[in-house]
C-alpha cells in the first residue's frame, strides 16, 4: 500500500484503538480480578471467624479460653500464611500455632459489637496480611469484657494469583486483537468498495464503454456520484460547442480556399504561373490544416464512445483502392490486399477511412509499381501494415518523422499534414503509428493498439 493510501490510515487507526481498548480493557480486568480475589479471600476467612467466635469461652477463673479452635490444619502449620488471634482488656492473649513466637500489630480499631471489620496489616517474616476483625462482649460473673477476634490471610496468594490470571488473560486478548484486526481490515475492505465501484466507473467512462456513473450506490457516496456525472455533462456540453465551434470555423475556410484555389487557376492561364504556384500550395496547406481540424473535432465528438465501433477491415480497403485506382497515382500502380475478411478493428468507419485514406495515398504517391495492405497479430492485437516500393526514408530521419512539429514536406513533396491528422485520430482511440524501412524497398507504416506501458505512461 501507497503511504497516502486510505485503505491504510483506516485499518491502521482501527488496530490501534483496538490495542488500545484491549490493553485498558485487560487493565482494568486485572483489577477487578485482584478485587475478586481478595474478596473470595475475605469470605472464607469470614467463615474461620464464625468458626472462632463459636469456639470462645470463659473458664471458671475468668480466663479466656477457646473450646474449639477452627478445623483449618494451616492454622497449626508455623507460618503457614494463616493466623488467628484473639485478645481480651486485661491483655490475655490466645493465637494459632502458625503464628508461632510472633504476634499480629493490628491498627487501632474500634468496631462495634457484631461488626466486622476488614484491612491490611503486617505479618511474620515481613508479609502482608489480609485481616478481617469482629468485637464480641463477653460476661464474667457481673462484669463485661471485650474480646477482639482476629482471623488473617497471607496476600502473597492474591499477588501470586494476578500474574498468572494477567498471563492467561493478555494471550487471550492478543488472539481477540488478532481477530477483531483482520474483522477490521474486512470491514474497510467492504466499506471502500463503493470507492473502488467508483474507480471502475471512471475507467469505463474513459474507455467509452459508458456515459455516467451508476446511481445504485450507498447514500453516502450518491453525492460525490451526482456531482462527477453533473460535472461530465458540462464537459460534454462544453467539448459539444468547442466541436461546433471548430467545425463551423473550418467549413468556413472552405469557401474562401475554393474561391483562393480558382483564383490561382486564372492567373495560372494569364500566365502568372511562379504566383499561382504560390497561391495554390498556400491554398493546398491551408486546406490540409482545415481537414486536420475537422477530423480532431470529429474524433472529440466520439472520443469517449470509441469502444462502441467496429468496422470490417476488407470492404472498407476494397472501397478505397476501387477509389485510388480512380486517380492518376492509383491508376499506375499495382494494389495487393493481404486481409482477411473476417477481421474487424474498434474504429468508426469514417475514422478509419481518414486514416487508411492518409496513408494509402502517402504510399500511392511514391510508389513504383506496388503497394500492399496486410495484417499482422500482436499480443496488443491486429496490426494493419500499408507497404510500398517507393524510394521510402533514409533510416536517419525515421525517428523524426512523426516527432512533434517535423513534416515531410519540409523537405519537399509529401504529406506532414496527412501524418498528423493519423496521429490525432490514433491517439483518440489508443493507437499509435510506426513508420519503418519495408522490405519492399520503400515504407512501411504500422497502425496498431498501443502496450498497456505505453497508454499508463501517456496517462
Amino acid at each position: 500500500m501507497k503511504q497516502r493510501s486510505l485503505r491504510l490510515r483506516l485499518i491502521a487507526g482501527g488496530i490501534v484503538a483496538i490495542l488500545m481498548a484491549l490493553t485498558l480493557a485487560g487493565g482494568g480486568m486485572v483489577l477487578l480480578f485482584e478485587r475478586h480475589v481478595a474478596r473470595t479471600i475475605a469470605g472464607g476467612l469470614d467463615i474461620h471467624l464464625k468458626q472462632l467466635l463459636a469456639g470462645i469461652d470463659v473458664d471458671s477463673e475468668g480466663e479466656l479460653v477457646l473450646v474449639q479452635p477452627p478445623v483449618d490444619p494451616r492454622f497449626d502449620k508455623p507460618l503457614s500464611g494463616r493466623y488467628w488471634q484473639v485478645s481480651d482488656d486485661r491483655g490475655k492473649l490466645l493465637r494459632s500455632r502458625s503464628l508461632w513466637d510472633t504476634t499480629m500489630v493490628l491498627p487501632v480499631d474500634q468496631p462495634l459489637p457484631g461488626e466486622t471489620h476488614q484491612h491490611e496489616a503486617p505479618g511474620p517474616e515481613g508479609t502482608r496480611l489480609l485481616v478481617v476483625e469482629r468485637t464480641v462482649r463477653l460476661t464474667v460473673g457481673d462484669r463485661e469484657e471485650t474480646a477482639r477476634v482476629t482471623v488473617a490471610t497471607d496476600l502473597a496468594q492474591v499477588s501470586d494469583a494476578i500474574p498468572v490470571f494477567a498471563k492467561d488473560l493478555f494471550i487471550a486478548l492478543g488472539l481477540l486483537a488478532l481477530v477483531l484486526a483482520i474483522a477490521t481490515s474486512i470491514q474497510v475492505a467492504l466499506g471502500l468498495r463503493p470507492l473502488d465501484a467508483l474507480r471502475r466507473g471512471v475507467a469505463e467512462i474513459r474507455a467509452g464503454r459508458s456515459r455516467r456513473l451508476p446511481l445504485a450506490v450507498p447514500a453516502e457516496v450518491q453525492p460525490l456520484v451526482e456531482e462527477v456525472n453533473a460535472l461530465i455533462d458540462v464537459q460534454e456540453r462544453e467539448i459539444e460547442r468547442s466541436r461546433s465551434r471548430a467545425a463551423d470555423l473550418a467549413h468556413g475556410l472552405k469557401t474562401p480556399l475554393a474561391a483562393l484555389a480558382t483564383d490561382a487557376a486564372r492567373l495560372h492561364e494569364r500566365g502568372e504561373h511562379i504566383i499561382a504556384q504560390d497561391i495554390a500550395a498556400v491554398g493546398e496547406a491551408m486546406s490540409r490544416h482545415v481537414d486536420r481540424e475537422l477530423a480532431r473535432a470529429r474524433v472529440r465528438g466520439r472520443l469517449r464512445h470509441a469502444a462502441a465501433f467496429s468496422t470490417e477491415l476488407a470492404s472498407l480497403v476494397r472501397s478505397m483502392i476501387a477509389t485510388l485506382m480512380r486517380t492518376p497515382d492509383g491508376a499506375r500502380v499495382t494494389f495487393e490486399p493481404e486481409i482477411d475478411g473476417d477481421i474487424s478493428v474498434p474504429f468508426d468507419r469514417t475514422d478509419l477511412a481518414e486514416v487508411l485514406g492518409n496513408l494509402l495515398e502517402n504510399a500511392v504517391r511514391y510508389a513504383k509499381e506496388r503497394v500492399r495492405i496486410s495484417t499482422s497479430e500482436s499480443p496488443a492485437g491486429v496490426s494493419i501494415l500499408i507497404e510500398d516500393d517507393g524510394p521510402g526514408i533514409s533510416s536517419a530521419l525515421l525517428p523524426y518523422v512523426l516527432e512533434r512539429g517535423v513534416r515531410l514536406d519540409e523537405r519537399g513533396k509529401g504529406a506532414g499534414i496527412g501524418f498528423a491528422i493519423v496521429q490525432d485520430v490514433l491517439d483518440a482511440y489508443g493507437w499509435q503509428l510506426d513508420l519503418v524501412s519495408s522490405n519492399l524497398g520503400g515504407l512501411k507504416a504500422s497502425i496498431s493498439p498501443k502496450n498497456i506501458s505505453d497508454i499508463r505512461h501517456s496517462e
